[in-house]
């Protein structure tokens, strides 16, 4: 991937390799990963396998403060109009759909966050799982008009798309045009588009999701010490057998 060596050319941290890609020995050969996955007894098969369905990718990370350098490199050397981020679509979750119809519906503050304070905070939580988990909220709810009244409007919105945002780190790269594949949606400037379907739609669409992820511990601090793992990594391969030969 020429825009990992560009980064690393142009002084923008890169992190060794994460994920399945770190399997690949072609990847590790081409710098796109900097692990040997031969010493650390990574598996291939992970990256690439005939039962795998979707395309395989590479997480590649970057310093979360340059990043958005690396990114407008690959819009210049490919084209704006081919390179784009990912929307992201925010659902109204149980908590917050509570707390929104709350508020649209003018009761007090105390009111709606003595409500939505008994859906528990786990991860995939519903209207529907809080009220077996939680033995308050149907009780509430059957003593109080106000009370059942925003629930029964809350049930009618819950999981419906509350915004639009920007993929943590996905980024599209067509052969063509973005809009030969995906129609685009830029924000309230005009600036910084990316496609209106997520990342799953785009892939149907025929297109491959890059991951440029910015992550803040990834910087020159933490890379500095890159010369003495290069030094140690060889002397472990001297000591099991392996011969490094020229290129060409």
């Amino acid at each position: 991937m020429e825009f990992i060596q560009w980064s690393k050319d142009n002084g923008v941290p890169v992190g060794p390799g994460r994920g399945s890609g770190a399997g690949s020995l072609v990847a590790y050969a081409l710098k796109i990963t900097d692990l040997d996955p031969l010493e650390f007894d990574l598996l291939f098969e992970r990256f690439l396998n005939p039962e795998r369905v979707s395309m395989p990718d590479f997480d590649v990370d970057f310093c979360m403060e340059k990043r958005d350098q690396v990114i407008e490199h690959v819009a210049d050397m490919y084209g704006r109009d081919a390179v784009s981020q990912i929307i992201t679509f925010g659902t109204m979750a149980a908590k917050a759909v509570i707390r929104d119809v709350g508020r649209v519906l003018g009761h007090p503050y105390g009111f709606v966050d003595r409500i939505s304070k008994l859906v528990p905070p786990d991860p995939g939580m519903t209207l529907a799982k809080a009220f077996e988990a939680e033995p308050q909220l149907p009780e509430i709810y059957e003593a109080d008009e106000e009370v059942r009244a925003l629930i029964d409007m809350a049930r009618k919105l819950e999981g419906v798309t509350r915004n639009a945002g920007k993929h943590a780190g996905g980024v599209v790269i067509a052969p063509t045009k973005i809009t030969d594949f995906a129609p685009l949606y830029c924000d309230e400037e005009g600036k910084h588009p990316v496609t209106q379907f997520d990342k799953s739609d785009v892939e149907y669409a025929g297109l491959v999701k890059f991951d440029f992820l910015g992550l803040p511990h990834i910087d020159h601090h933490q890379l500095g010490a890159g010369d003495d793992q290069q030094a140690a990594r060889e002397e472990r391969r001297a000591a099991a057998g392996y011969r490094r030969y020229p290129a060409g």
